[in-house]
């Protein structure tokens, strides 16, 4: 049904009515009226048209004498306008010049406005007036009083219209009312000033889980626990004294971060002048993403500094660490090496991967960070894992191992997932100390869609300011042994891969932290197969080490220095893989000769090393299109990366 026939029923419905009926909007402009109106005052079609202006219906009704002999017309007609704008529920009764009674009742409308009824009394009017001369048995008091009481009960029942549609509106405010604060992403309540909610949305339990929604009646105590409300009680008594305030803190139960705002409510006056009712209005949100970015913002910060402190020296730096491990890597394989020696170019090795990887947080902490994944056995890297680390940890430390069966391949940043478990694991074995104690190391599937990976510990756990700042980097609780870079680090390689971490205490003691990642199986498949690699670098020395790395893991090369040296040779049918430093010699980068050849064969596996930090602008232009091996690496690595750039490049050619 459209909305002419709407409209149309609605005028036949009203000129049903026997009364007359206008509706005025808050324009003071004509809204609608039945026929009966016009009939009544005798209007002409003009001022009973929509939008026809009040103070012209006025006009024309004081020139007509309507209202009687008028001193001064227009004074006259300001009143009865004045007293529109500023509309109040009446009933009058007034006789009209051609001798007729008629009953006024107006009643404000909510949206602005007002509705009149006019009813012609001129019969109860006569009846009234033969009632007095017919009667000469009743006296004129008994009279007077019929006469009032008759047009009490017509204001009365006037007045009771009034008020039923005084509550139906009510009512309707009141159901839109908690409708809209049902909608809200808040928990919005009353409280009395004993404490006793009055009020309360049901948002309460998904703010607090574990509690009841329907709290109205309940003491703050009994609805919102011990914990909750020990805290936010001095809140509380701060706003029954009149004092508006705002609390955070954190729900322990949930891990939640909550902020609660404390309204007073003074109460209304009573008609001996005290105070009636009163409390506190309480507002509470959920604000744990808003607190998760305020420290993202101020974990960026840091980054920027620590961007500014790192990036002229972190590429001398990696070049320089790559060719210390190609020559020690050279010198510990030299036959007939005394064990001594041995011992002390292990400690070197050792030493310059330690200052590699450092180099790589500093610079990844401090830049974008690219994802490199590739198919992991999961059982595979944890075992590797506890093999590595069990060695470092003391004879009274135990490190177990738990696995839920049937973990299939998956897609993970393997260097990034087994950089995170290794500094959980030492954090953990110097949290525990000389006295030792059990590591637990656990991996299972949560719901098929997070792999869970949690390292628990025996020590003391986290103290509260640990929990608090956990993940800003270069806070750390071990003084001037420790970087503040580990736990940073575990953060952004978690989020960067789309996952979580969470650090708690555990409840028989001790310190857990669980990193979630998106679970992402894979069919197991593995490349081994050797290539012909083209490796493009400029420097000599290093040029030599990834050679070298690379004919161990049974490869053959071709080296260039320069990408015009290299394109011609990458045109080869026998090439397999092209490794590419960012920065040659010459005019032209890395980035630029592999876009070329990626442009005339897509299907060609394609690979960048670097040792500029990640937050170098090249770099970081480099990561949006091709995978990055940054320098220092050992062969382990690079054997992974060419794996990875090979999986990549079938991916693309399907």
């Amino acid at each position: 049904m459209n909305i002419d026939t709407i409209d149309k029923l609605t005028r036949a419905g009203l000129n049903l009515i026997q009364q007359a009926l206008s509706i005025f909007d808050h324009d003071l402009r004509l809204a609608v009226c039945n026929a009966r109106y016009q009939e009544m005052f005798e209007l002409p079609d003009a001022l009973v048209t929509p939008g026809a202006c009040f103070e012209d219906t006025i006009r024309f009704l004081v020139e007509r004498g309507e209202y009687g002999p008028q001193d001064d017309p227009e004074e006259a007609i300001r009143i009865r306008i004045e007293m529109a704008r500023a509309f109040k529920p009446h009933y009058m009764e007034r006789q009209r010049p051609n001798g007729r009674w008629v009953s006024v009742e107006g009643a404000p409308l909510t949206q602005g406005g007002w509705v009149s009824v006019y009813t012609d009394i001129s019969e109860i009017k006569l009846q009234e007036r033969l009632l007095r001369s017919r009667s000469e048995e009743l006296s004129d008091q008994v009279l007077t009083h019929a006469e009032r009481l008759g047009k009490a009960n017509r204001e009365l029942a006037a007045t009771n219209a009034a008020l039923e549609e005084a509550k139906r509106e009510l009512t309707e405010i009141e159901a839109r009312t908690r409708l809209v604060t049902e909608m809200m992403p808040a928990h919005i309540a009353h409280v009395n000033r004993d404490l006793v909610y009055t009020y309360s949305n049901r948002r309460l339990a998904s703010l607090l889980p574990g509690t009841s929604p329907n709290i109205v009646g309940l003491h703050a105590l009994d609805a919102l626990g011990p914990e909750t409300y020990t805290r936010i009680l001095p809140f509380m008594e701060r706003g029954l004294a009149g004092e508006a305030s705002v609390h955070e803190f954190t729900h322990e139960a949930s891990g939640r971060r909550l902020r609660a705002a404390f309204t007073p409510d003074p109460g209304i006056p009573s008609p001996q002048g005290h105070m009636q009712g009163g409390g506190i209005y309480i507002l509470s949100t959920d604000i744990t993403e808003e607190t998760q970015a305020r420290a993202a913002l101020m974990q960026t910060r840091k980054r920027e500094l620590a961007a500014q402190l790192t990036s002229g020296l972190a590429h001398d730096f990696s070049n320089l660490l790559t060719i210390i491990l190609g020559l020690q890597g050279k010198l510990q394989h030299l036959p007939g090496l005394e064990p001594e020696a041995l011992e002390l170019v292990g400690a070197t090795l050792a030493s310059a991967r330690r200052g590699g990887t450092l180099l790589q947080r500093i610079g990844e902490i401090s830049g974008a960070r690219v994802l490199r994944p590739e198919p992991t056995n999961i059982a595979q890297l944890l075992e590797e894992l506890r093999m590595v680390t069990t060695p470092s940890l003391p004879d009274c430390t135990l490190l177990t191992l738990t696995v839920e069966p049937g973990f299939q391949p998956m897609l993970l940043d393997r260097a990034a997932v087994y950089d995170s478990l290794l500094n959980l694991i030492l954090n953990a074995r110097d949290a525990m100390g000389s006295s030792g104690g059990t590591l637990h190391l656990i991996a299972r599937r949560v719901r098929d869609t997070w792999l869970e990976l949690a390292v628990e510990d025996d020590g003391p756990g986290f103290s509260e300011e640990a929990l608090k700042r956990a993940w800003e980097p270069f806070f750390t609780t071990k003084g001037g042994e420790g970087s503040g870079l580990g736990l940073a680090m575990v953060y952004d390689q978690a989020s960067l891969a789309g996952g979580s971490v969470r650090v708690t205490n555990r409840p028989e003691g001790g310190a857990r932290v669980t990193l979630r990642l998106p679970l992402q199986p894979v069919a197991e498949t593995a490349d081994s197969k050797a290539h012909l690699v083209l490796l493009v670098e400029d420097n000599a020395e290093i040029r030599t080490y990834v050679r070298e790395s690379l004919l161990a893991l049974g490869h053959q090369v071709v080296e260039a220095e320069s990408a015009a040296d290299a394109e011609p040779l990458a045109a080869l049918p026998e090439v397999g893989m092209v490794l590419s430093d960012i920065q040659l010699r010459g005019l032209e980068t890395g980035v630029a000769l592999l876009q070329r050849l990626r442009a005339r064969q897509p299907e060609l596996p394609l690979g960048l090393m670097t040792s500029l930090p990640a937050s170098d602008a090249l770099r970081r232009r480099a990561a949006q299109e091709f995978d990055i091996l940054p320098k220092p690496f050992d062969a382990a690595a690079l054997a992974r990366f060419i794996a990875r750039c090979t999986l990549a490049s079938c991916s693309a050619a399907q």
